[in-house]
């Protein structure tokens, strides 16, 4: 490897040349300064063609369905990257509208050189891609700074479960897991007139639900995450051997900050390694933090129709389908879902964990989604409305990890069949029995359901 970064994490989206021009990097997903393979790149690139550099950013009005919670969480910590950035003399460029139109609008005026942007597997970024270039078909690498190693080189397909894609991964580490270099300040000045950032401006312009409020308690920006980290692998990294308890308060609190890219995992990893961590605990971390997420970027990327039941395997569907006219003792609405309003305690519980701190616990988000196909007419309908409330209120909402956990749960993604049951087929099933033998269930309900206050004082539709 003769630059600062793998070549094989880097694809070629749109090849040819462009005349001299300043090298763009397009943030859409990895929002952040500090160790972030596709700013490598880009000022790697500038560099070497001696011309500026600036990261631009377009804020889309709507997002799949996401709240004042999820923009308001992405804004704050964009300030901060903003800072960083500056002090690289690198701008950040913002634009509002339409991602495609507006990019395309500012590539018209800047006339890149090469633009460089973020992977992602979701429909919806690669449509952003696919209708940038329509508009203006310009030099475009695509970097991968989500995955240690790139998705495309972890595996070509889809993988079936966990145990066929570690092993495929494991053999790549060694070859990907390289230390990031330090953004020092770019030699070639940016000599275009920039508008200065107006994030209240900015904020104005949200066309979203403003009722799911922010988290006051969980801190947005590249400090807060690595703050998050420090305190996790200080505190409760020696007890994540309890990690499925949901009392026990030792799961890492990252995942916000990895869905916005706020921390790179493999930064994580590579400060495990530079402290010396190892152990069991260690590696099951390591196991969630890399092989888990990456593997449910494979899915996302090998499967168009990773959130419908037509993305579920086979004998998933089979299975579903041979009890979908199975009697349900109950069947609750969507509002009734919203609101926390089932028969169960502990599923109440756990979406009033979601609905009150952005948040719900790995274990329970299972035992959650599995409820919603065990209460729902139609496992199409059990999944949209899990996908929907997961994307309303969760922190890290709207990613690749949530669309496989869900489908994982609900229709079967990386798992195999179990013993036959009504509802479920052979669809792996959860009980409020099996969760209390793993945690104490009064209490985890006793925590988020304080005097059964109502989640909501006036109907949220």
């Amino acid at each position: 490897m003769n630059g600062l970064i793998n070549p094989d994490r880097i694809r070629s989206i749109h090849p040819g040349s462009a005349p001299a021009g300043p090298v763009l990097y397009w943030m859409h997903r990895e929002f952040r300064a500090r160790n972030n393979w596709p700013l490598v790149h880009a000022r790697e690139e500038a560099l070497r063609r001696q011309a500026p550099l600036a990261v631009v950013f377009c804020l889309a009005p709507s997002f799949l369905g996401a709240t004042l919670r999820q923009y308001d969480f992405l804004l704050t910590g964009l300030e901060e990257t903003a800072r960083l950035l500056r002090a690289a003399r690198i701008p950040l460029i913002m634009r509002s509208g339409e991602p495609p139109e507006e990019i395309a609008q500012l590539c018209a005026q800047l006339r890149p050189a090469l633009m460089v942007t973020d992977f992602d597997p979701l429909r919806i970024k690669r449509q952003w891609l696919d209708q940038f270039l329509e508009r203006f078909p310009c030099p475009v690498h695509e970097v991968d700074g989500r995955n240690i190693v790139p998705a495309w080189i972890a595996s070509d397909h889809r993988e079936f479960m966990a145990r066929t894609f570690r092993p495929r991964l494991h053999r790549h580490l060694p070859e990907f897991l390289d230390p990031f270099p330090q953004l020092d300040p770019h030699p070639f000045p940016w000599t275009a007139s920039v508008a200065s950032l107006d994030f209240p401006a900015l904020r104005a312009r949200f066309r979203v639900d403003e009722r799911v409020a922010p988290v006051a308690d969980v801190v947005p920006g590249e400090t807060g995450a690595q703050a998050t980290l420090d305190r996790f692998i200080d505190q409760r990294l020696a007890d994540y051997h309890l990690r499925n308890d949901p009392n026990a308060g030792v799961n890492s609190g990252l995942s916000p900050y990895l869905h916005f890219g706020m921390i790179s995992s493999q930064a994580i990893v590579l400060d495990l390694h530079r402290q010396g961590l190892r152990g069991d605990q260690v590696d099951g971390f390591v196991e969630e933090l890399v092989v888990r997420r990456e593997l449910a970027d494979n899915f996302c990327l090998y499967t168009p129709d990773y959130d419908r039941v037509s993305g579920f395997p086979e004998w998933a569907r089979a299975t579903l389908n041979r009890h979908r006219r199975d009697p349900r003792a109950w069947v609750y609405s969507q509002d009734q879902f919203d609101g926390a309003l089932t028969h169960d305690p502990l599923w109440n519980a756990a979406q009033r964990q979601l609905v009150t701190s952005g948040v719900i616990h790995g274990y329970l988000r299972m035992y959650w989604a599995k409820k919603i196909l065990e209460w729902t007419e139609e496992p199409a309908e059990a999944l949209r409305i899990a996908i929907y409330l997961n994307d309303r209120y969760a922190l890290d909402g709207r990613e690749s990890n949530g669309y496989a956990g869900i489908a994982w749960s609900i229709g079967g993604v990386h798992d195999r069949g179990w013993s036959e049951r009504p509802v479920f087929g052979t669809i792996r099933f959860m009980n409020e029995a099996g969760c209390r033998r793993k945690f104490d269930v009064n209490r985890y309900i006793r925590t988020w359901t304080p005097g059964q206050v109502p989640l909501f004082p006036t109907p949220i539709a």
